[in-house]
């Protein structure tokens, strides 16, 4: 591994391929390692076969994402600080600095209540690990908007420490990527690339496609002194092949390359 920043591909952008799939491309395209998302697919839960694929294809897994979203609520338990916890397991045997995490759902009110505490607790078990609360985005529906997450979508209004920055959910919330960046300060520690045309939705697009300043994050990343790894995370379930598939994550590292390797000074 060099000193630069690592790329990752998320195990999410191979889909509807599986986990197995985004390690054998993230090898040929020349990914710097894989970001797994635990969800449904048992492989991506399964720390044996995950190490076991990081071997043979000689891409390491650096970040695992917690089982957040909707149709990952009964992946391991239906209790979020259990499947927190047992992604934080799964991360410390893959030597994985990094946890990603999304703030409660509206619904989770017992969870929200004690999810900064908690989170607390659990960095303190796990030392080597950060984990990095995600920023979200309200959902608009119908001409209404409300926002499913506690206390918010926005985790800087609560402040941890440490973040994801995800890019194409600053599209959909209609907020200034790079302010939030300076927000997150010093706990930035990770971030998600994909695009988006800030219609509401998310779409994560390859970057550059969308309206969102990721070549400028990216450059930004060394005078924030960024610490972490870029993970591209962008829809591909719409490519009719593996080969277009792949020329879509093939342009999205090249994006990445080219602008972390061109940095510019910020006032972080």
């Amino acid at each position: 591994m060099t000193s630069r920043v690592p790329v990752l591909l998320s195990t999410s952008s191979v889909f509807p391929e599986r986990t197995a799939a985004a390690f054998q491309m993230a090898a040929a395209l020349g990914y710097d390692g894989v970001e797994v998302m635990v969800w449904t697919d048992a492989v991506s839960q399964d720390a044996g076969a995950l190490r076991g694929l990081a071997e043979h294809y000689g891409v390491p897994v650096l970040s695992v994402h917690a089982p957040c979203l909707l149709v990952t609520q009964r992946v391991w338990s239906s209790d979020p600080w259990v499947r927190l916890r047992r992604a934080a397991e799964l991360a410390e045997t893959l030597e994985a600095p990094t946890v990603v995490v999304h703030p409660p759902f509206t619904w989770q009110r017992d969870y929200a209540r004690t999810f900064a505490d908690g989170l607390d607790t659990i960095a303190d078990q796990f030392s080597g690990l950060r984990f990095a609360v995600e920023n979200m985005y309200p959902v608009r529906m119908a001409g209404r908007q409300f926002v499913p997450y506690l206390p918010g979508w926005d985790p800087t209004e609560t402040g941890y420490a440490s973040y994801t920055l995800d890019l194409s959910h600053t599209a959909a919330a209609h907020t200034d990527a790079l302010q939030l960046a300076d927000r997150m300060g010093s706990g930035l520690a990770h971030v998600h690339l994909g695009d988006g045309t800030g219609e509401g939705r998310d779409e994560h697009l390859v970057p550059g496609r969308g309206n969102q300043p990721c070549a400028e994050l990216l450059r930004s990343l060394a005078g924030r002194g960024f610490t972490g790894s870029v993970a591209v995370e962008v829809t591909t379930r719409g490519a009719k092949s593996r080969e277009l598939r792949e020329a879509d994550l093939r342009e999205s590292l090249e994006f990445a390359r080219t602008h972390l390797t061109a940095a510019s000074p910020v006032e972080a």
